[in-house]
């Protein structure tokens, strides 16, 4: 494991259009993966469209990876079915961060980024990367993969645990 650059919160807001598993509906819940990190959001019974607003916490070290999600429909006697996948690089959060730190601005707030949809990503439209009161945030649209349609939300912040470099 490299050097701990800092927390990773993801806020898993909401889906949208999510897919039919049950006989009229589905009972979503999400799994995000970061390396070996799991977390898991709560089920939302018969619900095509949740919302979760569920914050889940990870250690962000070197190398950077990349969140993946995966959304299944909870099941009671059989299986989980799933429901689609998605990810994130990260990437571009965490060179966004140490930009704020040459830039050394710590209030108010400031587009550091903007990252585009394209074959690399899940992206539904481009997503800013931005410096709020000193935390780097991005809001993202993920469009879920391998499946018929659906879109997850996610509030993404990093929590530097050092420092930037020496002012």
């Amino acid at each position: 494991m490299g050097e701990l650059l800092g927390l990773l919160k993801v806020v898993v807001v909401q889906g949208k259009r999510l897919v039919i598993r049950d006989f009229k509906s589905s009972d979503p819940y999400v799994i995000a993966k970061l390396g070996d990190q799991v977390a898991k959001t709560k089920v939302i019974n018969s619900c095509l469209n949740p919302v979760w607003n569920e914050e889940l916490t990870f250690s962000l070290t070197e190398p950077v990876g990349v969140l993946n999600l995966e959304v299944f429909d909870k099941d009671r006697f059989k299986a989980d079915d799933k429901m689609g996948h998605a990810y994130l690089n990260l990437q571009p959060l965490v060179s966004a961060a140490r930009l704020s730190h040459a830039l050394r601005v710590s209030s108010g707030e400031m587009t550091l980024r903007k990252v585009v949809p394209d074959t690399d990503n899940c992206l539904v439209r481009e997503s800013s990367i931005s410096l709020i009161n000193g935390e780097v945030v991005q809001s993202v649209w993920l469009r879920l993969c391998a499946v018929e349609s659906g879109e997850i939300e996610l509030k993404v912040r990093l929590i530097e645990t050092r420092n930037g470099p020496s002012r």
